[in-house]
C-alpha cells in the first residue's frame, strides 16, 4: 500500500511539473553590423511560434503592451533615431476593441547607432514585449540582451 502510495505521489509531482512548463513562443536573437569605422546597426529578432504573434512599436493607448527597446547609456555610442521595424499586419482584435499592429513567424528590428570610438566591444539593453494567440496573450515580458559588436 506505501508503495501505491509513492508511485501515485511520483505520477503527480511529474505531471503537475509538466503541466507548470512555462510558455515560450518567441525566441530572441541579436547581431550587429559595423557600416564604417563610426557608425554600425544593430539587429534584434525575434522567431515566433505558429499561431503566436508579438506586437509593433507603434501601437496605439489602450492596446497591448507594445514592443519596445531601451538600449543602456553610454559614453562609447549614441542611438541615431529610433528603432525601426519592417511593415506590420494591421487587424481589428476583439481582445483590445482596436485595430493593433502585430509581426507574425520573424520580425527584424533594427537601431543605428554611431560608434564614440573604435572600441565599442558590445550593446547593452532591454526589451519588453507582449505575445498573443487567438485564445490567449501572455503576460508582458522584460528581456536583458548583450549584442557584440564585431571589428
Amino acid at each position: 500500500m506505501m508503495k501505491r502510495i509513492m508511485l501515485l505521489m511520483i505520477v503527480f509531482m511529474i505531471s503537475a511539473g509538466a503541466y507548470a512548463q512555462i510558455e515560450a513562443p518567441v525566441k530572441w536573437s541579436y547581431a550587429a553590423k559595423r557600416l564604417n569605422n563610426s557608425e554600425a546597426v544593430i539587429f534584434l529578432r525575434a522567431t515566433i511560434q505558429d499561431g503566436w504573434h508579438i506586437y509593433s512599436m507603434n501601437v496605439k493607448d489602450g492596446g497591448p503592451i507594445k514592443t519596445s527597446f531601451t538600449f543602456a547609456k553610454s559614453n562609447e555610442y549614441t542611438l541615431v533615431g529610433d528603432a525601426s521595424e519592417p511593415t506590420p499586419i494591421s487587424k481589428y482584435e476583439d481582445a483590445f476593441k482596436m485595430n493593433v499592429s502585430y509581426f507574425e513567424k520573424t520580425v527584424t528590428f533594427q537601431q543605428k547607432i554611431k560608434l564614440k570610438s573604435g572600441n565599442v566591444t558590445a550593446v547593452k539593453g532591454q526589451l519588453e514585449y507582449m505575445t498573443c494567440n487567438n485564445k490567449k496573450c501572455l503576460p508582458p515580458e522584460d528581456i536583458d540582451f548583450t549584442v557584440p559588436l564585431g571589428k
